[in-house]
């Protein structure tokens, strides 16, 4: 299998994105996939890797997104299973309508957008990650107003095709966020 290592990867990450917030975000998405994978017996590698790079082209591509990602991924004779679950997280954007059929590209769609939540929520309430409420997570999930460029609808979709609850899936990301700065 084709996939840099982690160190590669961040190096990628460093060279395709600038922006502090999007490098936090694709950290905070590459953890909670990573929880997953140990959840659902996956390659904890793979699915770190997969959360980190899957905003790759965002920042210079963002009406193509992620398009050109994808098209760097098959060029690097990245996984099948990475490629598919990039393409999936943008479900319903850019033209894209790829559903997730694998597990990571259930838990790449469930935690993309959720991230944004948690991170809204630090800036208003600053305790680290890993000492928030799930009630309080969830509280600002049902607030459309709140955080309210964030896709709730692709979350529950992703938690749908992940087969766990939202509850569930917010007291799962508590815990994998836990050590995250």
């Amino acid at each position: 299998m084709n996939l840099p290592t982690k160190p590669e990867a961040h190096a990628l990450l460093e060279k395709h994105v600038q922006d502090p917030y999007q490098r936090h975000h694709a950290l905070m998405v590459a953890t909670a996939t990573e929880g997953y994978a140990s959840l659902f017996n996956g390659d904890p590698h793979l699915w770190f890797v997969t959360g980190l790079l899957h905003d790759l082209d965002f920042e210079q591509f963002p009406d193509l997104h992620p398009g050109e990602s994808l098209r760097w991924f098959r060029e690097w004779s990245y996984p099948e299973e990475l490629i598919h679950a990039v393409e999936a997280h943008a479900y319903g954007y850019h033209g894209f309508a790829t559903l997730p059929k694998t597990k990571l590209a259930a838990a790449l769609l469930a935690c993309d957008e959720i991230s944004g939540i948690f991170y809204a929520y630090r800036k208003l309430n600053p305790v680290r990650y890993g000492e928030m409420k799930p009630s309080s997570i969830k509280k600002k999930l049902k607030e459309p107003a709140f955080a309210a460029k964030i896709d709730r609808n692709t979350i529950y979709l992703g938690c749908e095709h992940l087969g766990v609850t939202l509850d569930d899936h917010v007291a799962n990301l508590v815990k994998f966020f836990a050590a995250l700065p």
